[in-house]
């Protein structure tokens, strides 16, 4: 498999709580081609803030270091321009809510076209690229509806809108931002089916941030587990999600009992979410962890091989799966 994407010992610190704190911590995963990686954990992990350093979408003020390799290109280095062409055309966004993220005032027509426009397409050939993709995305009657306007359209439709709007540049990587989350469970069914056609039709990478291990188990094929800006587990989907080697992992998992019926560790995930600016010496997850020792109080783990292709943030990973 060929890595399109390499994101390498990532760190976002930002200003909050008085002071600065680094939110994203020395974060690795890769993206492969015609492959969906995943990054799930719950809210305030740092998958969204990992996501967008990607392409240059995070807070003002905020410093990174690490690298993130796109086609040999490490874009924390690369100047606004450049990632303002790394946007749409190479790496296309599907933002979470599709109501805050469309401009209410222009029609979706003119919004899925602006990166055609911007490339130099004619009006007439913009508009017929814009059908294509709004049928492609299964919204009935193009014609009647490239001239509505966001509010006219309902929550599922709006949401394809921004997955065309994510296609029209030919990108070959597609980051999507919790794209169900607002949706019914039946829209959200249309949804994931829809970008798991589209990753076999049209050769598109993806990386899903997802709180949803459901989504996860029925999309992904590679996982990055995050607690409090750090990576917690790291591995194949189906592997992960069955057999956890970390029990935060496996704490995620027990909620959904759908998702796994092997329960080594049966106490429901307990307490609060970490603070990334103050997080609790040690592994950030002991306060809730049921296996938590002295160690896990003082030393911070550190990511390494539990089995092959298998990678665990836990003193006692071994532990974790019996």
């Amino acid at each position: 498999m060929t890595d399109l994407l390499q994101v390498e010992d990532l760190e976002v610190a930002l200003a909050g709580g008085g002071g600065e704190g680094t939110v994203i911590d020395s974060v690795s995963f890769s993206v492969a081609a015609a492959r969906t990686t995943g990054l799930i954990g719950e809210s305030g992990s740092g998958k969204t803030m990992s996501s967008m350093s990607i392409v240059g979408l995070l807070p003002a003020g905020a410093k990174t270091s690490g690298r993130i390799a796109w086609k040999s290109e490490n874009l924390l280095d690369a100047p606004a321009r450049r990632l303002r062409q790394v946007r749409g055309h190479e790496i296309g966004v599907i933002f979470q809510d599709p109501l805050a993220a469309l401009n209410p005032i222009q029609t979706i027509g003119r919004q899925v076209g602006e990166i055609l426009r911007r490339g130099g397409m004619r009006r007439q050939e913009v508009r017929t690229k814009v059908l294509q993709l709004l049928d492609r995305v299964g919204i009935p009657d193009p014609e009647q509806r490239i001239d509505v306007y966001p509010h006219e359209m309902s929550g599922g439709m709006r949401q394809r809108v921004m997955i065309a709007m994510a296609l029209a540049g030919g990108p070959q990587l597609i980051i999507a931002d919790e794209p169900t989350t607002a949706l019914d469970v039946t829209t959200q069914a249309r949804i994931l089916k829809l970008l798991a056609d589209l990753r076999e039709q049209e050769g598109v990478a993806m990386l899903l941030v997802s709180h949803d291990l459901r989504v996860m188990a029925h999309v992904a094929d590679d996982v990055v587990v995050m607690y409090a800006g750090r990576v917690a587990e790291r591995g194949p989907a189906r592997e992960v999600l069955d057999k956890p080697r970390h029990p935060y992992t496996r704490a995620l998992a027990n909620n959904v009992p759908a998702v796994s019926t092997k329960t080594a560790i049966a106490e429901p995930l307990q307490g609060a979410p970490a603070n990334p600016f103050d997080r609790p010496a040690g592994c950030a997850f002991h306060p809730r962890c049921p296996i938590a020792r002295e160690r896990c109080r003082t030393e911070v783990p550190q990511l390494r091989e539990a089995e092959p292709g298998r990678f665990s943030a836990c003193h006692y990973a071994s532990e974790v799966s019996s």
